[in-house]
């Protein structure tokens, strides 16, 4: 089964992106998203940023991560 994971954007270079999952650094295509700025956050599946999510969104997953006993922030 494949997942897709939150991430927020360290760096952007045209339609590739430097993610941060949890501090781990991946590059990925964003080119599937609507205007891909430093630190906006999204969901990412097979290389791909396919959702680009709002600030309701990040703090609804915030809180759930809290309630997890995970690290409050996607960093």
């Amino acid at each position: 089964m494949c997942l897709a994971v939150p991430a927020r954007i360290v760096e952007l270079h045209n339609s590739t992106a430097t993610i941060s999952v949890d501090g781990a650094l991946r590059e990925v295509d964003v080119s599937l998203i609507d205007e891909p700025r430093l630190g906006d956050h999204v969901l990412v599946h097979a290389g791909f940023a396919i959702h680009k999510w709002d600030q309701s969104e990040v703090e609804e997953l915030q809180a759930i991560r809290t309630a997890m006993g995970l690290r409050e922030a996607i960093t």
